[in-house]
């Protein structure tokens, strides 16, 4: 497994800022955060920002996230497509192989949702092909798809071979996921994972801001962990947390602590 750190985890701070901080506490493989790579790229040349990144050893081993997707329709969907083809090209550009896709939050009960997502998916999922780009549909506890086991079905019937599944802690302990799910992962349809822990709130109360390093909270990490030994996993496995405590650290510190958890996770 390949441990890295979303830029979301260090929101304060800039592409730039990142890249210069990232390798000084641990961390050369990045979940870039794709809105500070656009503002970066505003004032900074592509040319100048890959030798930045070479310079100090980053990877770029995915990006967060494309929404809007799966059920819109009309001109929103047409909106929606046309950035999500922009940033596939970003991808690129880039090298980064693996685009997170999130769930859409549901408009109003639709018993035509399940198929339109697929349906969508699919044409997502091909025209990421075209750019050499993998898709990892992350499900969310209160979006239209808000389980694993949902998320894998849409995977599976859409049937493209680069659409796969985020599998992001947080909300699989905050939604309606069960431990039986994990029972459906594979290496073939498991493309990203993301982890934190939360401490001493209810999971129905949860929030983003309540994320904390994975071990200092009340998560049981354990199965997650064992299932991806068991499958042998060998992907990206992604810090994301959205707590304002962390983004006013410095970045090095803040991925110091970030790498040393992760590495005492998964020993």
């Amino acid at each position: 497994m390949i441990p890295c750190i979303a830029q979301v985890t260090t929101l304060a701070g800039s592409f730039a800022d990142d890249v210069a901080d990232y390798p000084a506490g641990g961390c050369t493989t990045i979940e870039v955060w794709l809105t500070k790579l656009e503002q970066h790229l505003e004032s900074v040349s592509p040319e100048d920002t890959r030798l930045a990144l070479a310079d100090r050893g980053i990877t770029l081993i995915a990006a967060a996230y494309q929404g809007g997707l799966l059920l819109s329709q009309g001109e929103q969907r047409k909106v929606h497509f046309d950035h999500f083809k922009r940033r596939l090209a970003l991808c690129q550009q880039f090298g980064i192989p693996t685009l997170l896709l999130a769930a859409d939050n549901p408009m109003a009960h639709d018993p035509q949702a399940f198929g339109r997502a697929v349906v969508s998916l699919t044409q997502a999922a091909q025209w990421a092909a075209g750019f050499g780009v993998r898709l990892a549909l992350e499900f969310r506890a209160e979006a239209f798809c808000s389980c694993l086991d949902t998320t894998l079905s849409l995977v599976e019937q859409c049937g493209e071979p680069n659409a796969g599944v985020c599998l992001d802690v947080f909300h699989y302990y905050k939604g309606p996921s069960k431990p039986e799910d994990l029972d459906r992962l594979t290496t073939r349809n498991l493309f990203h994972v993301q982890v934190c822990d939360v401490a001493g709130v209810p999971r129905e109360l949860i929030t983003d801001s309540d994320r904390v390093m994975p071990g200092d909270g009340d998560f049981r990490l354990d199965a997650v962990v064992r299932k991806l030994k068991e499958i042998g996993y060998a992907g990206a496995v992604s810090l994301e947390l959205m707590n304002p405590v962390l983004w006013s650290l410095k970045a090095t510190q803040v991925t110091e602590l970030g790498m040393t958890a992760l590495k005492r996770l998964f020993t």
